[in-house]
């Protein structure tokens, strides 16, 4: 994609995009900024800017990401297809469909995020079944109480 943007016009949305999928994971794994920014050899403040979208990743970055974020490239460009025309369903050109993301979206509050690791933590798959349908049950209903 060329970049005749102008320098004003803020980060590039694929740029968002790949810092979004960066910040989604690393919250959903609980890790810090700077827990991240250590076990890819650099600052917090550049884990920062990438999760922001205002710096680029490159790609040898991205994999280092990837390898402490325990994913695949591929999981970054998820979804891309919103953004970019000419790109296949799900994903950019070229990429294969992202196998990683077990729901539909990154959760976007601390609230998920502790919600989905007390779920992840119970051991009993009958227990499980049973917290699901509960939360499916209340979200039938509407209620804001």
């Amino acid at each position: 994609m060329p970049r005749s943007r102008k320098p004003d016009d803020g980060p590039h949305p694929v740029d968002v995009h790949v810092g979004q999928r960066v910040k989604g994971r690393r919250l959903s794994l609980g890790l810090s900024q700077d827990d991240l920014a250590k076990a890819c050899g650099i600052t917090f403040q550049q884990v920062q800017k990438y999760e922001r979208g205002t710096n680029r990743i490159s790609v040898s970055r991205l994999t280092e990401i990837a390898q402490a974020l325990k994913t695949s490239l591929e999981y970054f460009v998820d979804g891309l297809s919103t953004l970019l025309p000419g790109t296949a369903k799900g994903g950019a050109r070229g990429f294969a469909e992202s196998k990683q993301a077990p729901f539909e979206s990154e959760p976007e509050s601390r609230d998920e995020i502790e919600l989905l690791r007390s779920y992840r933590a119970i051991k009993s798959p009958k227990t499980r079944k049973q917290v699901r349908e509960m939360a499916q049950a209340l979200a039938a209903t509407g209620s804001d109480d």
